[in-house]
């Protein structure tokens, strides 16, 4: 009898990233259920006292405690491994914990960091606050230009970090270019891929060596649960990143994994309508006169918008501009709206508007703020899974109110 041909889709390399959103990392329990197991336990039962010295070993395959490893959590890490085109991942409780779990896992006391100045409000607290405190040195510089990078490059620098597109005002930096960079100074590159997407944006095949996630953001999608997760090579995160989490605890829940692979399902179809839903909104609010500027990657008014058509698929689902006026204008806007929310999360289903001056940035000295771009007029928006013709008409009210 003929051998029945082998389905080339049986192979998780010929599926499509839409695909391995939905199937990718799937392992089934003896009863064979459709949706993904929940494992909600802390520790696991060993068949002996044998078996258990060879788990902790290493020198059999199987789960050991929670804190590092759990059937769940593991589904999450290798869908999003393969989504991500990565080796190996490991989860988080937040992004902010995938984010220090990165950085610290990579520096020693003695060492260096060179930073871009553009990053979320809790990142900068842990390039300029945390790390000088353990004796690693940080330098800051304008990631717009990968020149910037190169004269703060030191013989002690062991990581470079930065985020791209930028929070809040969507500034990018050149992946490629700042990687080749630390790489020639013996430097690893850590970048926050969180405004672009797994889905819009591929760090780790344009050099960089670790990406980290919010999974609160767009993999959650609908502000549910915490998460994050970090991914790179296999020698990275199974050596001192694993370490680092099996050792101090920031560890992801096997409940928020669940939640998380139930959004990696339609993480692909929310993105790519939310981010043309952001382009029409880019254009509607760059024609009107009650907004001074409009900041969004995809936008030809965008100072590198020629980058962002090289390294990202689509301009994000995030859009920044600066209304006519100051806060008290923007606050005008924002609160005038019916639809739009004002909330610092990001990444929803649900439109949210935040105000970065006054919020997610408060922290940092005025004249950061206004280097990075950040105004009192600033608002910045999420856009989200409503009509765009309602989301347009919500703005267009809002902006009567200034």
């Amino acid at each position: 009898m003929a051998r029945k041909p082998r389905n080339p889709l049986s192979e998780t390399a010929n599926r499509a990233p839409q695909t391995q959103m939905v199937h990718g990392g799937m392992v089934r329990s003896q009863h064979g259920e459709t949706s993904e197991a929940l494992f909600l336990t802390s520790g696991y039962v060993y068949a002996s006292s044998a078996d258990a010295e060879a788990r902790f070993k290493g020198e059999a395959e199987g789960y050991i405690y929670s804190r590092f490893s759990n059937p769940t959590v593991e589904m999450f890490q290798q869908r999003m491994a393969i989504l991500e085109g990565a080796e190996a991942a490991r989860a988080t409780a937040t992004g902010m914990a995938a984010v220090s779990t990165a950085l610290m896992s990579l520096v020693r006391a003695g060492d260096h960091v060179v930073s871009a100045k553009a990053l979320f409000g809790s990142c900068r607290y842990v390039v300029e606050d945390f790390l000088p405190r353990w004796g690693v040195e940080s330098t800051l510089v304008d990631g717009r230009d990968p020149g910037n990078f190169a004269v703060a490059m030191r013989p002690n620098t062991k990581a470079v970090f930065l985020e791209s597109p930028t929070n809040p005002t969507l500034q990018l930096v050149d992946i490629k270019a700042v990687a080749e960079i630390a790489h020639a100074h013996g430097a690893l590159v850590v970048v926050d891929n969180v405004f672009a997407t797994p889905v819009l944006q591929h760090p780790l095949a344009l050099g960089a060596d670790l990406v980290v996630y919010s999974a609160t953001k767009h993999i959650d999608g609908q502000g549910r649960v915490l998460g994050g997760v970090i991914l790179g090579s296999e020698e990275l995160i199974s050596g001192d990143i694993h370490t680092f989490i099996r050792q101090t605890g920031p560890s992801m829940s096997p409940f928020n994994a669940w939640v998380l692979l139930k959004g990696l399902e339609t993480l692909d179809v929310r993105v790519r309508q939310m981010t043309q839903s952001a382009g029409a909104i880019a254009n509607f609010l760059s024609e009107s006169r009650k907004i001074r500027r409009v900041h969004y990657p995809d936008h030809p008014s965008h100072p590198q918008h020629d980058l962002a058509q090289a390294q990202m698929e689509g301009g994000s689902t995030m859009v920044a501009f600066e209304v006519s006026g100051a806060q008290k204008e923007a606050f005008a806007v924002a609160d005038a709206l019916a639809i739009i929310k004002i909330s610092n999360n990001l990444g929803d289903a649900k439109s949210i508007v935040t105000h970065p001056w006054t919020t997610t940035h408060q922290r940092l000295p005025e004249e950061e703020r206004l280097e990075l771009g950040i105004t009192p007029a600033l608002l910045r928006l999420s856009v989200g899974l409503e009509a765009t013709e309602d989301l347009i008409a919500d703005l267009d009210f809002a902006l009567s109110a200034i």
